[in-house]
């Protein structure tokens, strides 16, 4: 089973475009309150990642910042926040002034190498349009023996009821025997995997 392929840059450039312009206008929508049993699974997924006193977080597709509180618990030493809206981060910001926004695709984030230890992808993975350049980037970003989450506190259905009124296209949460091929190329390894009506989280470690 190949890895990802490799989007052309004029079809990166125009879903970008279009989910920029889609979420900016949509930042009050992930105001509390959250419906009924989100918070406790979204500390649920912040928890897989084992975050250690000190350690270096990206939160790749944060918008408004829904787990940058649940990760500052854990104290670490820096969190990084990155999105495509600006709108998205100016409101984050607002409440969490300690996280260092960063308004970017993650294939094109230029953090040092091997200098972050634990990255979220939190109901963004399927948003993520070149997931080739993306991956290959985030494990060249990441420690060796980092951790990745991949989740959705809302599981994998709650795309499908999105798909028919997405004005962009969204993929699929991969199942866990693809979700292993098309994250080893990128020199991980499936640590956990949770598949659940409500709940969906894929951990893995970059291999040392």
């Amino acid at each position: 089973m190949d890895a990802y392929k490799a989007a052309t840059e004029e079809e990166v450039q125009r879903i970008n475009r279009l989910q920029r312009d889609f979420f900016s206008k949509l930042p009050h929508v992930f105001d509390p309150p959250l419906p009924e049993g989100v918070p406790e699974r979204l500390e649920q997924i912040v928890a897989t990642a084992d975050i250690a006193k000190g350690d270096v977080v990206l939160d790749v597709g944060t918008g408004t910042g829904i787990l940058v509180p649940l990760i500052q618990e854990y104290e670490p030493k820096t969190i990084f926040a990155c999105d495509l809206s600006e709108l998205m981060l100016v409101r984050l910001k607002k409440h969490y002034p300690y996280a260092k926004t960063i308004e970017q695709d993650v294939r094109d984030l230029s953090l040092p190498d091997d200098s972050v230890d634990v990255i979220f992808i939190n109901a963004c993975y399927p948003n993520i349009v070149d997931k080739h350049r993306s991956f290959g980037n985030i494990s060249r970003m990441m420690k060796p023996g980092g951790r990745m989450v991949i989740s959705h506190p809302m599981g994998k259905s709650f795309i499908d009821h999105l798909k028919d009124k997405s004005p962009f296209p969204l993929d699929d949460f991969p199942e866990k025997s693809r979700a292993k091929a098309l994250l080893e190329a990128y020199g991980f390894d499936i640590i956990d995997f949770i598949d659940e009506p409500n709940l969906y989280v894929l951990a893995a470690t970059k291999r040392r």
